[in-house]
């Protein structure tokens, strides 16, 4: 059974930072693919950044620049640094992990497709004030 659980999270005002953490546990065959998402309120959920099997990384356009996601595979440990965080970043944070499928011949990652992610964890909330 694989477990993600974050922590990181809290409240910051306008221009702070903040380092979430999304610790693996269980199976690691499963975490090939790995993501932070986020869900503010009344909204749906989104994609924020994910981490490839293959170390590349991509960014929704609104965090580009400000947030950074990286994974240390020895801590079996997702992380997410952010930076000039913004009112409009408030939201419940998640990481999620997944394994790479076939697309014709290729395995790839599901990106930003939250169907594609087997494991969530159950997030940490992120609060920025003006």
């Amino acid at each position: 059974q694989v477990q993600l659980v974050e922590s990181g999270g809290g409240w910051v005002q306008t221009g702070g930072s903040l380092r979430l953490s999304c610790v693996v546990s269980g199976a690691t065959d499963s975490n090939d693919c790995m993501a932070w998402f986020r869900q503010a309120a009344d909204k749906k959920r989104e994609g924020v950044a994910v981490v490839n099997s293959d170390g590349s990384t991509s960014y929704t356009d609104s965090v580009k620049g400000r947030f950074t996601i990286s994974k240390d595979n020895a801590k079996n440990t997702l992380y997410l640094q952010m930076t000039s965080l913004k009112p409009e970043d408030t939201a419940m944070m998640y990481c999620a992990a997944g394994p790479r499928r076939l697309v014709g011949y290729m395995p790839v990652c599901p990106g930003f497709l939250e169907s594609g992610y087997n494991y969530w964890g159950q997030g940490t909330q992120v609060t920025v004030s003006s």
